[in-house]
């Protein structure tokens, strides 16, 4: 069995805490929060992302290469966050072992 490998780099998660009626109020700043995302990953600094838990009370997003202020500021622009739906976050290096 083939592993695939992930980016080489350095390793940025950015942890996001939701507010808990998420799944009630994220539907008009939805398509905006999934393009900026979408733009991140075009422009090869967002490896992956996605919600925690079910219902979703937060999410993970992985950056490669990008420094903890930038990772910072993305943050700060999503649309999520400057809604309101997203009440906490934290941006953290991440080893990669496996």
């Amino acid at each position: 069995m083939t592993v695939p490998a992930l980016p080489t780099g350095t390793y940025q998660v950015l942890s996001y805490d939701y507010v808990a009626d998420i799944l009630d109020r994220r539907d008009p700043y939805r398509p905006a929060h999934l393009e900026h995302a979408l733009a991140a990953r075009r422009r090869g600094e967002l490896v992956n992302i996605g919600a925690v838990g079910t219902p979703p009370v937060g999410a993970l997003l992985v950056f490669v290469d990008l420094p903890a202020a930038e990772v910072e500021a993305y943050a700060q622009a999503d649309p999520y966050l400057l809604a309101g739906l997203v009440t906490g976050y934290r941006v953290q290096p991440w080893t990669v072992v496996v």
